[in-house]
């Protein structure tokens, strides 16, 4: 017996309708490939082939209060659609579904139908929802750049201030203290090379690392750049007593 969750993979990697696949995956077995190759055989070609196209164009969507928001990704394959009417729309309305009903929300359905109505491969890259005292927003102007940040307070202001902040910058992390150890040691390793190829002696090698450790870390976390806005204070001098709890960045 067909299950509805090998329809439905079989749908979004097609963008077929749901009968179709449910007759193909019947006819087969069950086997997923064999559906595949038995949709292409009855001239599903042009569906089944959009499964393996880049969705690397895109649209971010934001939608909530300054306590709760959603925000998704939503993949499409070039800017004409990205930019359209349609496909503002229906992330703006994904993303009203996901603040609603949860990030495990199935979309599935929906997303396949956008696909065939607009020719193209489409998928939701990301999906996250923020709870907290103070969740900033900011969608860059071509709306391929959208970041929430969970504030443990302050203003609506300071909230998209550092939102903006950090689709402007990109941090690697909040605190210099959350800095991937993995990517620390990498870093470390190439400064190390660096410094015996400039001859520098042994004895000031560890305090020349330790300087160059401190700065990559406080340059990649959020806290301590210098804030966009004005460099002369850091976006933690700038937030005062305000938590920064976490970001998430989405970028087409």
């Amino acid at each position: 017996m067909v299950s509805i969750d090998q329809i439905k993979e079989l749908r979004e990697r097609t963008g077929i309708s749901m009968t179709v696949c449910k007759k193909a995956l019947e006819e087969v077995g069950g086997d997923m490939n064999a559906a595949i190759d038995l949709l292409r055989k009855k001239g599903e070609a042009k569906a089944v082939e959009r499964g393996d196209r880049d969705a690397g164009e895109g649209r971010v969507a934001i939608a909530g209060t300054d306590q709760k928001k959603a925000m998704i990704l939503l993949a499409c394959e070039t800017d004409f659609v990205a930019r359209s009417e349609e496909c503002a729309k229906a992330a703006q309305g994904f993303a009203e579904r996901v603040l609603v009903e949860g990030v495990d929300v199935d979309l599935s359905g929906e997303v396949a139908d956008m696909g065939i109505q607009l020719g193209e491969k489409i998928e939701i890259k990301g999906k996250v929802i923020f709870e907290g005292p103070m969740i900033g927003a900011y969608i860059h102007s071509n709306n391929k750049i959208g970041v929430l940040v969970n504030l443990s307070g302050g203003s609506a202001e300071q909230g998209k201030d550092v939102a903006m902040h950090t689709a402007a910058t990109k941090p690697d992390c909040v605190s210099p203290d959350q800095m991937d150890a993995d990517l620390v040691e990498h870093e470390k390793g190439i400064w190390r090379e660096q410094l015996v190829a400039e001859g520098k002696p042994a004895e000031i090698m560890d305090k020349i690392m330790m300087g160059k450790e401190r700065k990559f870390c406080e340059d990649g976390a959020l806290i301590s750049q210098p804030f966009v806005k004005n460099p002369d204070q850091t976006v933690g001098q700038y937030l005062g007593d305000v938590v920064v709890n976490d970001f998430v960045l989405f970028q087409v």
